[in-house]
This record gives structure tokens, C-alpha cells and sequence, in this order.
């Protein structure tokens, strides 16, 4: 099981504004079959390294296919073969590590 970190930015947009490219890329992410989590820099996917894959190059052409001229796509995989990895495993390893704070 694999992590990928994505974030897809099409650079021909003059509106501005990203939700609703966003909400077209989450809508391909869930029929995926994936776990996912979005955040407010991109989108973190778990699955097998090949789905992954295939998924990000659907993600990159959604822009095309919506018009977009020009994309950039910025991808993370942290593929691990010596056990199972799951969305939130990495920040709830370093969490438990940090020493409680006082007064918050």
C-alpha cells in the first residue's frame, strides 16, 4: 500500500479561484475507490502504487479536458513493501511523540 501527496494547479485559470476544479478533481478521487483526505494544499490518496499512478494522469488531464491549456502537478509517493500504511499512521506516529503542551 502506497501514500501520494497531490496537488494539480491549472496555471491558465483567470478566475482565480480553485473550487470549483477542486470539487471536479475530488468527485474523480471518490470514484477512485480510494481513501483520500483533502487538505488545504492538495489531496492525500492511499492504494496500491500502479492505481496511484493511473489516478494521478487522470487528475493531470482533467484540466485538459475541461479546456485548460496549461497544468501543473505536483505528486509525493511514499511506496512501503515492508508493511501496510494508512492515511493519518505518519502524523499520529510523530503525535504521540511530542510532549503535551501546557496552558492551550
Amino acid at each position: 500500500m502506497a501514500l501520494m501527496d497531490i496537488t494539480v494547479i491549472p496555471l491558465d485559470n483567470r478566475d482565480g479561484g480553485l473550487s470549483d476544479f477542486v470539487a471536479g478533481l475530488q468527485e474523480l478521487v471518490a470514484a477512485s475507490q480510494c481513501s483520500f483526505l483533502l487538505h488545504d494544499m492538495g489531496t492525500t490518496i492511499e492504494g496500491p502504487a500502479p492505481m496511484l499512478f493511473d489516478l494521478a494522469l487522470k487528475l493531470h488531464e482533467y484540466s485538459f479536458g475541461k479546456g485548460g491549456e496549461r497544468v501543473y502537478t505536483v505528486m509525493k509517493i511514499d511506496d512501503r513493501r515492508d508493511r501496510t500504511v494508512h492515511l493519518g499512521e505518519k502524523s499520529d506516529s510523530v503525535k504521540a511523540k511530542i510532549a503535551p503542551t501546557t496552558g492551550v
